[in-house]
């Protein structure tokens, strides 16, 4: 299927490894113009290198609202305009209600709040000038159904979600979308130190028996940035393999 979106262009937070390096492979695979971050230079670089098709790394850590700029700042620099931004950022550590200090919520709130409402104030008032955009945030089945022990990820990505979706519809009539993609347990390091090596998807009650692949997850991600997806917004899409139980 073709997307329509070859020769757009696009920056990725945190596309070094993962969820993020996923859509950002996706994307390149699609004719986009892809740029990534990542706090390790060798680490981002060694991404792009296997990416292909030109895609650039810089180093910058988006867990804060300065990272967060700077990342928008330097990928706009690199490719002259931005018509699509993955919002996307590591997770924060785990931990209940009884074991999570009040600090520990400010810190959440910059990395997985704050930063990414900075990088949306940067990118999306110039794609309104442009009548074109795409912003897709990789957030977390989370928030449908609040994960045990993960209670400041349960938080920051509802708020981020709240956020978008008030965006999306405010900004639909400029031809952009701002939609969410909440993943389920896939095969990434974040699950490998949540759950171990070799998690267990009928222990994790993944109805589909096994854990996501990655690869199938920036598909999605890719498609919600086509011209097909144009009228989709302020959706919120669980990837999940059947993982969340509720109606809506």
């Amino acid at each position: 299927m073709d997307l329509e979106i070859a020769g757009r262009t696009a920056a990725v937070a945190g596309g070094s490894a993962g969820l993020g390096f996923a859509t950002a492979q996706a994307l390149a695979n699609n004719g986009v113009k892809v740029i990534i971050c990542g706090r390790d230079a060798k680490r981002a670089k060694d991404a792009a290198t296997k990416i292909g098709k030109s895609c650039i790394s810089v180093v910058c850590d988006v867990s804060s609202v300065t990272g967060g700029e700077s990342f928008i700042e330097q990928a706009t620099s690199a490719l002259g305009h931005l018509d699509i931004v993955v919002l996307n950022s590591g997770g924060p550590s785990a931990g209940n209600f009884a074991s999570t200090s009040v600090e520990s919520y400010e810190t959440a709130l910059q990395n997985g709040l704050m930063s990414m409402i900075s990088m949306t104030k940067l990118v999306v008032p110039e794609m309104q000038v442009r009548k074109w955009g795409r912003v897709v945030a990789i957030t977390s089945i989370a928030v449908r159904q609040p994960i045990a022990n993960l209670i400041l990820s349960n938080t920051v990505r509802a708020g981020l979600t709240g956020f978008l979706k008030t965006v999306a519809r405010e900004v639909a009539e400029d031809c952009i979308t701002v939609n969410t993609v909440q993943p389920g347990t896939h095969a990434t390091d974040r699950i490998v130190q949540l759950y171990g090596s070799s998690p267990d998807a009928k222990a994790l009650d993944i109805p589909a028996g096994v854990i996501g692949d990655p690869k199938d997850f920036g598909n999605v991600v890719a498609f919600l940035c086509s011209e097909s997806a144009k009228f989709i917004t302020g959706a919120n899409l669980q990837v999940d393999g059947g993982q969340y139980s509720g109606l809506i």
